[in-house]
C-alpha cells in the first residue's frame, strides 16, 4: 500500500496540473470507486460539475482536493489507486474507475485501480479538513507535528515500537516499508517496548523516521510493482537505497549479517539481527 513518500509524490504532481481548474465533467465508470460516498455516483459527479479545485492536500496517506464550495474531494490509493493526469485523446486505462474532464479541454485526471480497495469521495464542507480524516494525526513532514508531544505519545503507550509507528492516531503516513527504515537506522528491533524507551531515544527514532520519509520523497517513493506510479505513470526508486526491508538473508550494510525477516501482523518485517537485537523478555 502506497504510505506517505508515494501519496506526497502524488499531491505534489496534482499541485502542478489541478489546481485552478474548473471541472466540467465528471463519469464514474465503476460504482465501487465512490463506494464511500454515500449517495452514490451520480450525485458524486453532479456535485463537481463546475467546481474549482483550489488546492491539493494530504494527511497521512490521505488527499484531499478543496473545492471552491468549500467541499472537497477525499482521495485514497488502497492497494492499487493511481490518480493519472492524461491528454484527452490518450486510450482509456484497462481499470480507468472515474474520470475527470476540466472546462480548458487540458489534462484529465483519472482515478485508475486494479483491485479497487481505493476510491474517491466527497465531503461537504471539508474544504479546510474533512471530518472523515480529522481522527488521523498529523505526520512528521506536517510543520505543526509536534516532536515532544510524539515522544510522550510514545513512550505512554503499553505496545511494541513498530505497532506504535504504524499507529495512525499517533503518527500517520508511516508504513511497513519506512517504519523497518526508521527501526535499521535507530538500532531497534520492533518488538521493543515503547514505555522502555527514553525521551531522547524517541526523539532519535522520529528524527530517523523524517529522514527516511524526506529522502524517500525525493526519490519519489518505493515501486516494487508497476501499481505505484506519479500522476505521470512514472515509478519511484527509493527501492535502490532500501537497507531492510524486502532484503531478506542479504548483508547488513552497516555489520554484514544476513537481514532477517519475521512474521508481523500478517506482514513481514525485516531488521538486522546484530543491530537490532531482539528485546529480552520482561519477567513477572
Amino acid at each position: 500500500m502506497p504510505e506517505l513518500p508515494e501519496v506526497e509524490t502524488v499531491r505534489q504532481g496534482l499541485a502542478q496540473w489541478v489546481v485552478d481548474r474548473r471541472i466540467a465533467r465528471v463519469e464514474v465508470r465503476h460504482p465501487r470507486a465512490v463506494r464511500r460516498h454515500l449517495p452514490g455516483p451520480a450525485h458524486f459527479a453532479a456535485a463537481l460539475a463546475g467546481r474549482t479545485i483550489t488546492d491539493v492536500r494530504r494527511r497521512g496517506k490521505y488527499l484531499w482536493l478543496p473545492l471552491d464550495s468549500g467541499d472537497a474531494v477525499i482521495g485514497h490509493l488502497g492497494m492499487s489507486g493511481q490518480l493519472l493526469l492524461q491528454p484527452p485523446q490518450t486510450p482509456d486505462e484497462k481499470h480507468l474507475r472515474v474520470r475527470v474532464g476540466f472546462d480548458d479541454d487540458g489534462p484529465e485526471l483519472r482515478f485508475v485501480d486494479q483491485r479497487t480497495f481505493g476510491g474517491l469521495m466527497l465531503s461537504e464542507g471539508g474544504a479546510e479538513l474533512p471530518a472523515e480524516i480529522a481522527h488521523i494525526a498529523r505526520d512528521p513532514m506536517d510543520p505543526l507535528f509536534s516532536d515532544a508531544a510524539f515522544a510522550a505519545g510514545l513512550r505512554r503507550r503499553r505496545t511494541e515500537v513498530k505497532r506504535a509507528l504504524l499507529d495512525q492516531t499517533l503518527i500517520s503516513g508511516v508504513g511497513n516499508i519506512y517504519a523497518d527504515e526508521a527501526l535499521w537506522r535507530a538500532r531497534l528491533h520492533g518488538n521493543r517496548a515503547t514505555d522502555t524507551l527514553t525521551g531522547p531515544a524517541a526523539q532519535r527514532l522520529l528524527g530517523h523516521v523524517r529522514d527516511v520519509l524526506g529522502e524517500a520523497i525525493i526519490a519519489g517513493g518505493t515501486s516494487f510493482d508497476a501499481l505505484y506510479v506519479n500522476v505521470n505513470g512514472e515509478s519511484g526508486y527509493f527501492d535502490r537505497a532500501l537497507n531492510v526491508y524486502g532484503r531478506e538473508g542479504e548483508p547488513c550494510g552497516r555489520c554484514g549479517a544476513p537481514i532477517r525477516r519475521e512474521a508481523f501482523m500478517n506482514r513481514s518485517s525485516f531488521s538486522c539481527p546484530r543491530c537490532q537485537p531482539r528485546p529480552r523478555p520482561r519477567t513477572a
